[in-house]
């Protein structure tokens, strides 16, 4: 474990007073967190910091405990302490109520509730990203996140679905806003973990995972799409169909249009909550007929003899 300087997470001295450590704990909290700060995990981690701070600060006993620890502070990696067993007079406290380094790090860090404390942030389960600070500054009331994955169809997804989930103990029913992608995350206040101590609950965040589709596809954050269109189409231009997430609609091709070129649809793109209405790409795709009629082959031969375009003529000039 890193060493934690928590009076300069706070940004106040060693000598600060109660009411110091406070004043700058609200005015970080505010700033950093996570519900004004949404999707920022910078801002996630450091309300974490800034919590985790004044959780031990606040605390006479906690925060002379964390003062006169010192230079162990690294000293995780030990399974026992040094007389564990025996009474250890190191700097006037007492090691030997401790089995290990990790049970002195949980009354340290508060992870067990302290009745008449002074708040507390909710640490989230492993691997189940921030809590969230709960309680104002009253009790310390730790609880727990959860994580699930949601799989959504791309119709689900675009529209917005309300889903019925069994969280084995209860069924809740949550609304899914339109615009989910993959990687979305949405946060269901109240419905994570318990907490043994108190009646609270931490978040479920839900992970968004969109079924793939056999038309729309996403690049980056474009909603793009792959329409063939024939050889003849391709040389004088054409007047295409092409399928939107809202329906079909009709679409220009222009004369001359290269195999891989793509055509913008501006507003037929996805659904964002921030910025609305995005563009959809359509890639042109030139397909060449597999088995033409006698007669489509006698005027590609026409077309071929008497072709003047000789696309492959810059390819003489190059050599190593």
């Amino acid at each position: 474990m890193d060493y934690k300087d928590y009076y300069a997470t706070l940004g106040i001295n060693k000598n600060a007073s109660a009411d110091e450590i406070k004043k700058a704990f609200r005015k970080l909290a505010v700033k950093y967190h996570p519900d004004r700060n949404p999707d920022d995990k910078q801002a996630e981690e450091r309300f974490k910091e800034i919590s985790e701070a004044y959780e031990v600060l606040s605390d006479t006993e906690k925060r002379k405990k964390y003062d006169q620890f010192g230079q162990y502070w690294k000293q995780s990696g030990q399974s026992t302490w040094p007389g564990a067993g025996a009474n250890v007079d190191m700097g006037n406290f007492d090691f030997s109520q401790y089995g290990n380094f990790e049970e002195f790090i949980n009354e340290l860090l508060g992870k067990f509730s302290t009745p008449g404390g002074t708040g507390s942030y909710n640490y989230s389960s492993p691997g189940t990203g921030y809590g969230g600070y709960s309680g104002g500054f009253g009790n310390q009331t730790p609880a727990s996140n959860r994580e699930a994955t949601l799989k959504l169809s791309l119709s689900e997804a675009f529209r917005g679905v309300q889903k019925r989930l069994n969280l084995g103990n209860e069924v809740i029913d949550v609304r899914i806003p339109p615009g989910a992608k993959n990687g979305s995350r949405i946060r269901v206040r109240g419905k994570g973990g318990s907490s043994p101590y108190a009646q609270n609950r931490g978040d479920l965040y839900l992970n968004v995972e969109l079924t793939p589709h056999s038309f729309f596809k996403f690049e980056d954050d474009n909603l793009v799409c792959e329409v063939p269109i024939t050889p003849d189409e391709a040389v004088l231009g054409a007047t295409i169909d092409v399928p939107t997430p809202d329906g079909t609609v009709t679409v220009k091709v222009p004369p001359g249009v290269r195999s891989g070129q793509s055509l913008r649809l501006r507003g037929k793109g996805w659904v964002s909550p921030k910025k609305g209405r995005g563009d959809q790409f359509v890639k042109i795709v030139i397909d060449t007929p597999q088995n033409p009629t006698e007669i489509e082959r006698n005027y590609y031969e026409k077309i071929r003899d008497s072709r003047t375009y000789k696309p492959r003529k810059h390819l003489r000039e190059i050599s190593l």
